[in-house]
């Protein structure tokens, strides 16, 4: 079996875990504060998840507000992009580092999925997610472009003086 998907059916396992993890933590949750303080308790802890549900649901639609207006796959530097890129980030946070999204390179709903990000000097920037978290990413910048004579002497700028 191929070693890649290998590695992608591990992480689509450990995101399953964790999601059972998240709800699972609510559930013990309300049913301590049942047990601790009754009706009232369970009325706090799902206020408590509700306030959380809604702090997630407004962080995702201010992204998403932001890269509206900016052309899918730009970026201001793919440079600074690249620096600012970390294992395991989230393609929200991406996106909200970008405050576009990404053009996607690969078919539709196939993991791993590789988004491109290019800049105006076309440098780009490819981010491979599995499961929604950054793998991996690579930066790519055209070839410098030779100077037109090599030999002229550079132009001298010249100080106006009074």
């Amino acid at each position: 079996m191929n070693r890649s998907l290998v590695g992608h059916h591990f992480q689509r396992g450990a995101v399953v875990v964790q999601s059972l993890l998240v709800w699972g933590l609510i559930a013990l949750s309300i049913a301590l504060a049942y047990t601790s303080f009754g009706w009232p308790g369970v009325a706090f802890a799902v206020g408590g998840v509700l306030m959380w549900l809604l702090l997630h649901f407004t962080r995702l639609t201010l992204v998403l507000k932001r890269a509206a207006d900016v052309p899918i796959g730009h970026t201001d530097s793919a440079v600074m992009l690249n620096a600012k890129l970390a294992k395991g980030q989230t393609l929200l946070h991406v996106i909200g580092l970008n405050r576009a999204l990404g053009q996607l390179q690969t078919p539709e709903n196939q993991q791993p999925e590789v988004f491109r990000w290019i800049d105006p000097s076309d440098a780009w920037v490819d981010c491979t997610f599995v499961s929604g978290k950054l793998q991996a990413w690579q930066m790519h910048r055209p070839p410098a472009e030779p100077a037109a004579d090599a030999t002229a002497a550079p132009a001298s700028s010249e100080i106006a003086t009074k």
